[in-house]
């Protein structure tokens, strides 16, 4: 699933392609697309239909359109893209919804193959981390990601020591840090050289913040990398690859040598999906042995 790096990539290419354009038709090829959007798919079209698209925001895993006081909310899920191109191409095999211009320029296409992924208008309300502009109402619950200026690097540090649970379950967790998913949280915890199911009570001051600023680092070298692509499933908005998976020192690397110190990486089973580190670099802590 696509996680901040990713979908930071996208953000950026409809900034370029979408913001200041006004909607002139939107067509829902299939309901499951907008599933989320309890109105129905007629109401998704005609909410948008006709209004203005401001400079397109992210927060964690999730983007939006903003237009006037509500937004065009995107989840990629599993396989979801946002394309753009000419309007008179033909239509991907998994094209879902098409959003066609005034300005009879490029269209934009939510593409999406497993259909995991959804689209929805929803209310844009006051950001209750202190943000400024509006958030969508149906993620104002979800934490700040470590890119965002309001993101306080001392209340997350204070969460982790209040928090009962491994440090990797903690990263996976929305209301404490959004964004950080399997890929970058397996990242993030071999270059601080913590095992996952350490206690997040037991790190030192020092080692969260060594922690938080891996997960920056990292996140940060998969953007200007475009992200991490597995299969043809994440695209940008011009249909490309991102190339950071050459880069990767952990995730998907079973068996490789630790870029480190040489030892085979380990991979074990967390949260139905699979977790990687070295086994000497990331001593597994001794009361979870």
């Amino acid at each position: 699933m696509p996680e901040l790096p990713e979908v930071e990539v996208v953000r950026r290419g409809l900034a370029r392609w979408a913001s200041g354009r006004t909607v002139a038709s939107v067509e829902v090829l299939h309901p499951r697309a907008v599933r989320r959007h309890l109105p129905g798919a007629a109401d998704f079209a005609a909410r948008i239909a006709g209004s203005t698209l401001d400079e397109p925001r992210r927060r964690g895993k999730y983007l939006w359109l903003p237009f006037g006081d509500a937004a065009v909310l995107a989840h990629l899920g599993m396989s979801g893209q946002l394309l753009v191109g000419e309007a008179d191409a033909p239509p991907q095999r998994h094209l879902r919804v098409r959003l066609a211009f005034a300005d009879d320029g490029l269209d934009l296409r939510f593409v999406d193959q497993r259909t995991f992924g959804h689209l929805m208008v929803c209310p844009l309300v006051p950001d209750p981390r202190g943000g400024e502009g509006g958030v969508p109402d149906v993620i104002a619950h979800i934490a700040a990601d470590p890119f965002e200026p309001v993101f306080d690097d001392e209340a997350f540090f204070k969460a982790l020591k209040r928090k009962q649970t491994g440090v990797k379950r903690a990263l996976l967790d929305q209301s404490l840090i959004s964004g950080v998913g399997n890929i970058y949280a397996d990242e993030a915890l071999w270059r601080a050289g913590l095992h996952g199911e350490r206690p997040t009570a037991r790190l030192t001051g020092a080692q969260s913040a060594l922690l938080l600023r891996s997960v920056r680092e990292v996140m940060d070298e998969a953007l200007r990398a475009g992200g991490t692509s597995f299969d043809s499933l994440y695209v940008n908005v011009n249909g490309e690859s991102g190339y950071f998976e050459r880069s990767l020192n952990a995730y998907g690397r079973r068996d490789e040598p630790c870029a480190r110190c040489g030892t085979a990486i380990l991979r074990e089973v967390f949260m139905n999906r699979s977790s990687y580190s070295c086994p000497r670099c990331q001593p597994r802590p001794r009361l979870v042995r």
